[in-house]
This record gives structure tokens, sequence and C-alpha cells, in this order.
């Protein structure tokens, strides 16, 4: 196999490399909650990744953007995509939802994307969002009903739905996707080690203030070791820059797509690890969500 052939079966590998890492990252929120307060957790992995990006970037000789402008969207979408997003995850995880239904909820973020995309080509004069895309939003709300609906009432400590912690993971949705959609628009294509620095230093920014507020105090020990070591080196030098490179190569909507994989992959590895429940009612509901969602971003068909 020549390089270029290891190179095109790398960038055909990435899609599934990074559901696989993203997946995780709900995981690690359960293996690191029970010792430390999600903020305090969230500055610490920002403040290691920065250090690791900053050798990397030094051994590499790698140049840093050019002008203010691009610092700028970087730092917008950092404080989107790193700080909105992961805080009201690891926030929703903290406050007992579980890894799988936040997941879930996180991964309605396609839909959103598609409404923007619409939306922004009506705008243009291009056709808005049809009835068959309106007809997928209703199911994939009533998928995402059917699955919450259950825990408000049998959910378990470690699992459960409270108004608290759902608003933090609408959140962390509302975020992913607003950054998303900001970093495809504005954020031109640079150096992903350099682009993530940026985009940490932002979130850090915005973190150190909420982590000063948190009551709880961070108790170091293996487990939160070892899920601060594979925050750091697999989800932010990993996941987070296979994620900023799919942007940069793709559509908003396809990238945002991968997220369809996110929950069922996120359910499997909670239900191996922590025994979370995987009901009929939960496939039922995520089916419906996954049909919903497809219906959504399905292209129409060409006219003839």
């Amino acid at each position: 196999m020549t390089v270029s052939q290891d190179s095109s079966a790398w960038v055909k590998a990435m899609p599934a490399v990074f559901v696989l890492i993203w997946s995780t990252g709900f995981i690690v929120a359960r293996f690191g909650m029970p010792y430390a307060p999600p903020f305090s957790f969230l500055l610490w992995r920002y403040f290691f990744s920065i250090l690791c990006f900053l050798a990397w970037i030094w051994l590499a000789k790698v140049a840093w953007p050019r002008n203010r402008t691009q610092w700028l969207h970087l730092a917008v979408t950092g404080v989107f995509m790193h700080a909105g997003y992961l805080g009201g995850v690891w926030a929703a995880v903290k406050a007992g939802m579980g890894s799988g239904l936040s997941s879930l909820i996180v991964g309605i973020q396609p839909v959103l994307t598609a409404i923007w995309l619409s939306t922004m080509a009506r705008s243009q004069g291009q056709p808005s969002v049809t009835r068959r895309q309106w007809l997928g939003l209703l199911l994939g709300f009533a998928g995402l009903v059917m699955v919450v609906s259950r825990k408000f009432t049998q959910g378990t400590p470690l699992d459960h739905v409270t108004p608290g912690n759902l608003a933090w993971a609408v959140a962390a949705l509302l975020a992913i996707t607003t950054g998303t959609l900001y970093q495809k628009r504005f954020v031109q294509p640079c150096d992903v080690r350099t682009a993530n620095t940026v985009q940490l230093l932002a979130a850090a920014a915005v973190t150190l203030p909420l982590a000063w507020l948190e009551p709880e105090t961070t108790h170091w020990n293996g487990q939160l070791a070892g899920a601060m070591a594979w925050s750091v080196l697999g989800l932010t030098l990993g996941g987070s820059s296979l994620l900023y490179i799919l942007i940069q190569r793709g559509a908003a909507a396809t990238v945002a797509s991968l997220m369809y994989l996110v929950p069922p992959t996120t359910a499997m590895i909670a239900w191996l690890l922590f025994d979370e429940s995987i009901t009929a009612l939960t496939l039922l509901g995520t089916a419906i969500t996954a049909l919903g969602v497809s219906l959504v971003v399905r292209p129409a068909a060409p006219k003839p």
C-alpha cells in the first residue's frame, strides 16, 4: 500500500474513529464525576490539553493564525464547542443524567443544524423546510419524549431526569450546534493544533470563574487520573481535532449527521460498564428518533 493509499484509508476511517472516541466522552464523565465537580475537572482538562498542544506546536514549528479576526472566531468557537458543550454535558451527568440519555439529547444536533441551514437557504430564495422534514422533527421529538418520560418515573440516582440536568443537556445541545455552524461559516482553514489551542484558551477563561464558585473539591485518585488522561489525550487531542478537521473538510449538516451514531454507541458502552438499562421503550424511542432525523437530513429526490 502506498503512502497516498494509506492517507486515503485514514481519511475514510476518520468518521468512524471520531464516533468511537466521541462516544467515550459521556462514559468518561461518569468515571470522573464521583471525584470532581464538572467545571473544575474541565478546567484541569483544558490546562493539560493546552500544555500538550503547546509542546506539539513547538516541536512541529507550526504557524499560528495570522490575524486577530481569526483568533476571535476561533475563541468564539471554543467557548461554544468546549466550554458550552462540555460544560453542559458534564453538569448534566453530575446532576444524575445517565450517559446514554445525555448523548441522545445532544444527538438531536443534526435536526437543529438542518433547520438552520434550511432557514438560511430560504432567506436566499432556495427551498426551506419541507413537509417531510417537519414530519421528521415531530418523530424525533416524540422518540426523545418516549425515552425521557421513563426516566422521570423509573430512573435511578445515577440515571434519571430532572428539570435541572435536562436544562444542562439542552444547553450543551445548543452550544455544539451553534459552534459547529459558526466554525464552518467563519473559521478559515488553519493548523488544527494551533486552532484547538486558541479554542481551549477561550474555554478555560470562561470556565475558570465557574470552577472557582464550585463548593466541591477535587479528590485525585487512580480513577480520576485515568479519566483525565483519556479526556486530554483521547478526547481533546484526538476527538476534538478530528471534529475540527471533519468540519473543515465537509458540509456542516454532513458532519452533524455523525452525531446520530453517538447515542447508540454510548448506550452500549454504558450498558456494558455501568449496567444502564436498555428497555424496549428505550430502543423504540431511539429508533423513532433515528427515523425522524433521517427524514430531516435525507436529500430531496431530484425532480424529473
